[in-house]
């Protein structure tokens, strides 16, 4: 079965961002999407042919078309209003630190969702896609969640359990590196979920524990004091006020 379509996702990423702001130019777009001016530029043509956005008479700043923005459908809960809020710090933080950052939602059945995505815009870059899921005790989300939850041993297993790991990794490891993240405030998967791919992960202050961040980079890609430096980057990133989730969220 074919993944979600690239284009696609990145093309409601902006009806998300015009949905909670103002109308924007392609500069501030591309800005706070991660876009770059040929892709945002193509994208907007497109939504603006099929009347989902409007650009207005001077051709610089685009907004979205009355029928989208007045039903609302792209802000109709209160993490769709989060994720939105987030994207732009996301792009931000993927730009300045050379990766993929996201934003992960603990959902029902055991797993995470990738519910904000930014990336660097760079040419070669760990390719994600909002929607995408990953087992609850994967990756470096995974463990950060585990480390926040101080959950007791029998849940840790059942929890690392329920992964598939591309390389491979017994359970006291796995615990001994979220005792790690436990004590460095931030956790680390290199290669161990997915092959070549290096995450650093966080947890986003709140009760109960909902929401993850994200920075994958490739593996061997940074050394140890560079892969802290992301680390302890990511988790600023975590405490700033921006991230506290909505009331409903």
């Amino acid at each position: 079965m074919s993944g979600p379509v690239r284009s696609l996702s990145q093309g409601f990423t902006i009806l998300r961002l015009l949905a909670v702001r103002e109308a924007l130019t392609l500069s501030d777009i591309c800005r706070e999407t991660g876009l770059s001016p040929s892709s945002g530029l193509n994208l907007l043509r497109t939504l603006v042919a099929e009347g989902a956005v409007d650009r207005d008479t001077g051709g610089k700043r685009y907004r979205l078309a009355a029928g989208w923005g007045d039903l609302g459908v792209l802000q109709a809960n209160a993490v769709s209003r989060f994720a939105a809020r987030i994207r732009p710090l996301l792009a931000r933080f993927a730009a300045a630190h050379d990766a993929t950052a996201g934003l992960w939602q603990v959902q029902a059945g055991e797993r995470l969702s990738l519910i904000a995505l930014g990336e660097s815009g760079a040419e070669t870059r760990i390719h994600m896609v909002e929607g995408q899921r990953q087992p609850l005790g994967g990756g470096a989300a995974g463990r950060a969640l585990a480390a926040a939850e101080a959950l007791g041993r029998d849940d840790l297993a059942a929890r690392f359990a329920r992964v598939r790991w591309r390389t491979p990794l017994g359970f006291t490891t796995w615990l001994g590196q979220v005792a790690e993240a436990v004590q460095r405030g931030y956790a680390v998967d290199d290669g161990y979920i997915h092959a070549g791919v290096c995450s650093v992960g966080v947890v986003v202050p709140a009760a109960p524990v909902r929401f993850c961040l994200s920075a994958t980079i490739f593996a061997g890609s940074r050394d140890a004091a560079a892969l802290d430096e992301l680390g302890r980057a990511l988790s600023a990133l975590a405490h700033r006020p921006e991230l506290m989730p909505d009331g409903g969220a």
